[in-house]
């Protein structure tokens, strides 16, 4: 009887080990997801604002747009 309790308080542990392994693994995933997506979302809001400043820049270079004429032609 005795190597039963042996052979089952061992099995626990190493259930209890094997899980605690897989929280772990979990929470590296959760976190390494987290900070792709917070990493894709700072290119997204990245990528907007250049295009925001361009467009500005654009309006600043040419202020009356098209429809100026300088007469330098």
């Amino acid at each position: 009887m005795r190597n039963v309790e042996r052979v089952t308080s061992v099995r626990a542990q190493l259930l209890d080990i094997f899980m605690d392994m897989e929280v772990d693994a979990h929470e590296t995933r959760r976190r390494n997801s987290a900070r792709r997506h917070l990493r894709a979302r700072r290119g997204i809001e990245m990528h907007q604002e250049v295009r925001t400043l361009a467009r500005q820049i654009a309006d600043l270079a040419d202020p009356l747009g098209d429809k100026a004429d300088t007469g330098l032609h």
